[in-house]
């Protein structure tokens, strides 16, 4: 495998965490569109779904009820974390480009060339 280097994901500052949550949620979904993501790499989301929907838990309800819905939370987040560190480091970069700033990184503004005219009103 070749050495990957590691994907700088800072959190936004004045966001907060719901809105880095949606960063994130945003992120996974171009990530998982994306058909330059090897198939494999993919099956990490199916596979945290099937989680949910499974009989099966790591802590179950019936025992600790407040924590036995957040190992379901803890599969999501460490499956979206997971996904996003084996996706290529450059795809990554360039759609956390494109929701940082709403554009595709070397890519060019749409530019409109026009004249124009001053009309005076007196």
């Amino acid at each position: 495998m070749a050495n990957r280097e590691p994907v700088p994901y800072s959190p936004d500052a004045d966001g907060g965490a719901l809105a880095e949550m949606v960063k994130r949620l945003k992120l996974v979904w171009l990530l998982f569109k994306d058909s330059r993501i090897p198939f494999l790499t993919k099956l990490v989301i199916p596979l945290s779904l099937l989680y949910l929907v499974s009989p099966v838990d790591f802590v179950p309800a019936a025992f600790v009820p407040v924590l036995g819905g957040l190992d379901d939370v803890g599969v999501i987040l460490l499956a979206m974390a997971l996904f996003v560190k084996l996706s290529p480091p450059q795809i990554v970069e360039q759609y956390l480009h494109q929701l940082e700033y709403g554009q595709v990184r070397g890519s060019e503004p749409e530019v409109v060339d026009t004249t124009y005219r001053i009309v005076d009103e007196d």
